[in-house]
């Protein structure tokens, strides 16, 4: 799947990530402490990896005062973490393009809502329905809603829940309800729900883009989050997120199993 693009101009400004206090060298970071000493591993071994990785990337887990396994460990865990937070990612993006695919072809009447003058998109939104009819279009297949729909990215949709659409076409806050049934009434606010998913979407692109994610302080809720936006399209849905959920296992076990298998694979030689 694409990286996704950049929102609206007139998006709100997704919520800041918070990190641990400590940065990269922080066993705040990193869950479960690790064994003092940490394993060694092969010295060549490592060369190699911290060559073909690139030395910048893998300098974002640790310096020169932190172990070769330990650095690798934290890489090894931030691939796993973001590794289990693609199918909930993808669930969350999938089940909200549907859902407001479904209310907006309802409400308007037509599937190809999009290009209802009764439905005025930003001019952002505008350019990516554009761009998303030519990429079909260049791939030689006709031009469909599904596959106009499939094209689009998560920030077109989270752009959707933007201030204007109060207006244009009126679609919020009633729209909300349709969109999100179980939402709790509690949480039926445009704004709260906007920064929720520019939340996700901002984690979305960095899982996708291969970044640093595991020293987020608040990345547990984060996956909280991306599950409770799933739960209030389908409590279905949620079910067999939760199913297939490995996070939490990810996250509680931390460093130890990465620094056991480098240990096990490329033990340090004398």
């Amino acid at each position: 799947m694409a990286p996704d693009n950049a929102p609206a101009k007139n998006e709100e400004t997704s919520a800041p990530i918070t990190v641990a206090k400590g940065g990269r060298g922080s066993s705040e970071a990193y869950g479960a402490e690790v064994p003092a000493p940490p394993p060694e591993i092969q010295v060549s071994f490592y060369a190699h990896i911290r060559r073909t990785l690139s030395i910048e990337r893998l300098e974002a887990y640790g310096d020169a005062t932190v172990a070769p396994s330990v650095v690798l460990a934290r890489y090894l865990l931030n691939l796993a973490l973001c590794e289990s937070l693609y199918s909930p990612l993808q669930l969350c993006e999938v089940a909200l393009r549907n859902s407001l695919h479904t209310h907006l072809s309802a409400k308007l009447a037509r599937d190809d809502w999009y290009d209802s003058p009764a439905f005025a998109l930003t001019p952002w939104a505008v350019t990516e329905v554009a761009k998303a009819k030519e990429k079909i279009t260049k791939s030689h297949r006709p031009i469909t809603s599904g596959r106009v729909v499939a094209e689009l990215q998560f920030g077109f949709w989270t752009s959707l829940f933007e201030a204007c659409y109060e207006q244009r076409g009126g679609y919020l806050p009633a729209g909300i309800k349709a969109v999100l049934p179980q939402l709790p009434k509690s949480l039926h606010t445009r704004k709260g729900i906007k920064r929720d998913l520019e939340a996700i979407r901002a984690l979305r692109n960095r899982v996708f883009h291969h970044e640093r994610i595991v020293h987020f302080t608040d990345i547990d809720a984060q996956h909280s989050r991306i599950l409770s936006v799933i739960g209030w399209i389908r409590p279905e849905l949620h079910e067999m997120a939760l199913a297939l959920d490995r996070f939490t296992t990810v996250r509680r076990e931390g460093l130890n199993p990465w620094l056991a298998k480098l240990a096990h694979h490329w033990p340090h030689t004398a």
